[in-house]
């Protein structure tokens, strides 16, 4: 079968920047499922994506479906025909559902008798029939949260649309894509080339883009030009440019033919806090900063043009011109708050509501300090900066600078407690209270920075669920998931040995009258289930997770300890053994009623097997018992693997559900003591369908 080259090219006006690659990927994954699941085969697929178009470059597709071979079985023979031999209703019901006539039908052979069968060949479509209702499909199916009119058009997209090019080979495929003719031309660039541009094959749309056209269509090699052009430009200030990865892709999806320019600041605006410059030179102007040796500020930008200019220093004027009166703005914001300590601003969070049934931020505040002061006792840190770090959480977000650029909330927090002679730590923890901030951010650098972070996060948790406003499957406004997983990476990342049962217990004390019925343990459930989560981003089995949840310990730390030490003990060849006879033992134990309450008489155990699984169960739990005591739980387990033949023989040899009573409550015992060893670390009869 021949094969073809394909390329579909949609032009729009300029696409949402923080939304190109996704679209981009979403319209190329879209198509190349629709090729699968239509069996037409090719080979490779590049994608491409501007700020004014998206396309997709598929080689070697093949020209058509392979011919389907279609076979429908129909009614029994015996029911296919009457004794006379003539077809009966429901054999002419079959053929006419098959668009055929009985005489046409065949017969098929199996092992349950004889059936009649309609057999044919549906020849497969072509891919220039198939491919533009591919595309259409793809595109209405894109992630696209709001979409657009224009013009007098009832067609929606994510921008207006102003042209589609679709090839096979040299050949137009004829299709109307959006209300649009599909061609065989596109556009360069804006401003170099707003000519059309007419492209005789697929695999020369990419290089008459770029020359005539002036476009890099590839999202990848025009990131990696940027990247080189901002880091050369770099060099000429003598320091190197900061790339975040994020801005770096924005500025990919805002320019065609990218130019890095540098631009230059007054050094007096490096008196204000590096982050404002940075934000807003970032957030506003899409702007790279350079920094010395010594991770410095320098006063000098990096700026990409959508062009070459013949006078690049205008556009360089141009662009100071812009940011100066936002630098500015961040040195009259900085300047003024300045001139009033974060104490005073306490009172100023009286009239602000944190959350209708839970207060204002100044309530928040004090009880974010009231607890952040018990866990700092609780984990040996220095329970008064606590108390202050918590009281002034708040008074940052009352200043200009914070009201301005709320992404600086915490760090303007530190700078200001800085200048006002503020302890170090307390300082530090203004900003910390907010980390982590997403998966795998940097967590608090100090005990008092945890203190007051998990203090913070707690008294939001703890109110909303006191409220009976808990999350849903799909909203979440006060980021508790990210907040309970934010406590458990704390407490255990830093080994802090926190009863978080008696946190919460703090944090609702706090509150003091919440309507939420078993606030406390709702709580506590939520925040130890985030770990499944954890786990699950681990790769550990999610078995593994449940024994140890089943027991319910409090202590985060402790928690995660002894998932890490089942993690390792359903490697050993034991576990499978010893998981499968604890299972049987709950069975047992959950069918005899008032099992835990039967005594254990070592001298009634007669048979050779439950005098050995009683002598070794003595043993081994007065080995692990220093084990357990120093959380050493996976030595634990190992040596309670040493349990696998004693087990093994005992049910192997040993009736337990004998009719002599005594004998068997007696046997029953030891199986709950046996089960009891085990549950001091996990219940791992849960272990049993992943052993």
């Amino acid at each position: 079968m021949s094969t073809h080259d394909f390329i579909v090219e949609l032009g729009t006006e300029e696409l949402p920047p923080k939304a190109l690659k996704q679209l981009s990927e979403a319209f190329t994954q879209g198509i190349v499922e629709r090729l699968a699941k239509a069996n037409l085969g090719h080979g490779e697929v590049q994608s491409y994506a501007a700020p004014r178009r998206l396309a997709v470059l598929i080689t070697g597709l093949a020209s058509a479906q392979p011919d389907q071979q279609i076979e429908k079985r129909g009614p029994a023979l015996q029911a296919a025909y009457d004794p006379a031999g003539n077809p009966t209703k429901a054999c002419e019901g079959f053929a006419r559902s098959c668009g055929t006539t009985p005489d046409q039908l065949q017969k098929m052979e199996t092992d349950k008798g004889v059936w009649l069968v309609y057999r044919s060949t549906k020849p497969g479509q072509t891919a220039s029939q198939l491919i533009p209702g591919f595309v259409e499909e793809s595109l209405a199916a894109l992630p696209i949260p709001k979409r657009m009119r224009w013009g007098a058009s009832r067609v929606e997209f994510v921008r207006p649309v102003h042209w589609v090019l679709m090839l096979l080979d040299d050949q137009v495929v004829n299709a109307e894509i959006l209300g649009l003719q599909a061609g065989n031309t596109t556009l360069g660039h804006r401003f170099h080339h707003p000519e059309s541009i007419t492209i005789e094959s697929p695999k020369e749309y990419a290089k008459k883009l770029e020359n005539p056209g002036y476009v890099l269509a590839d999202f990848t090699s025009r990131r990696d030009r940027i990247r080189a052009q901002i880091q050369e430009a770099a060099t000429s200030t003598g320091g190197q440019v900061v790339i975040d990865e994020d801005l770096l892709d924005e500025v990919c999806s805002l320019n065609e033919w990218p130019v890095a320019l540098v631009g230059r600041f007054e050094e007096r605006f490096l008196d204000v806090p590096s982050e404002a410059l940075i934000s807003t030179m970032k957030g506003n102007q899409k702007y790279f900063h350079v920094v010395d040796s010594n991770n410095r500020m320098l006063p000098y930008f990096i700026t990409i043009a959508n062009l070459e200019s013949n006078d690049p220093q205008q556009v360089i004027d141009g662009n100071e011109r812009v940011i100066r009166p936002r630098l500015d703005d961040a040195a009259f914001f900085y300047n003024t708050d300045k001139k009033q300590p974060l104490a005073a601003r306490m009172e100023s969070l009286k009239p602000v509501v944190f959350q209708k049934q839970l207060g204002s931020l100044y309530d928040k505040a004090s009880r974010v300090g009231h607890l952040a002061a018990r866990i700092a006792g609780a984990i040996g840190a220095d329970t008064g900066w606590a108390q202050r770090a918590g009281d002034l959480s708040k008074t940052d977000l009352m200043t200009e600078m914070v009201m301005e650029f709320p992404e600086l909330q915490g760090i303007m927090g530190r700078y200001y407690a800085q200048l006002d002679g503020e302890p170090a730590e307390v300082a530090v923890a203004l900003e910390e209270q907010y980390f982590p901030r997403f998966a795998g951010d940097l967590l608090p650098s100090t005990n008092t920075g945890a203190a007051v972070s998990i203090a913070d996060k707690l008294d939001t948790l703890v109110g909303i669920f006191g409220i009976n406003q808990p999350p849903t499957g799909t909203k979440d406004p006060f980021a508790l998931r990210r907040a309970a997983l934010g406590i458990l990476r704390i407490i255990v990342e830093k080994q802090l040995d926190l009863d978080l049962a008696t946190c919460i217990e703090w944090a609702a004390e706090l509150h003091g009258d919440l309507p939420a019925d078993n606030l406390n343990e709702t709580a506590l459930e939520y925040v130890l289930e985030r770990f499944r989560a954890w786990y699950e981003d681990e790769g550990l089995p999610v078995e593994v997770f449940q024994s140890v949840f089943a027991r319910r310990p409090t202590k985060p730390l402790e928690f995660h300890q002894r998932v890490e030490a089942v993690g390792q003990f359903i490697k050993l060849e034991a576990a499978h053994t010893l998981a499968a006879a604890n299972k049987r033992v709950s069975n047992i134990l959950a069918k005899e009623d008032g099992a835990e309450s039967f005594a254990l008489n070592p001298d009634q155990l007669s048979e050779p097997a439950e005098q050995d699984l009683y002598q070794t169960l003595e043993t081994k739990s007065a080995q692990i018992e220093p084990h357990i005591a120093a959380r050493d739980f996976s030595t634990a387990l190992t040596e309670l693997a040493d349990l696998k033949e004693p087990i093994d023989r005992f049910f192997d040899d040993v009736m337990v559900m004998v009719d002599d009573m005594a004998v068997r409550q007696n046997r029953i015992a030891l199986l709950a003591k046996l089960r009891s060893t085990f549950l001091q670390i996990a219940d791992i009869s849960l272990l049993q369908s992943k052993t």
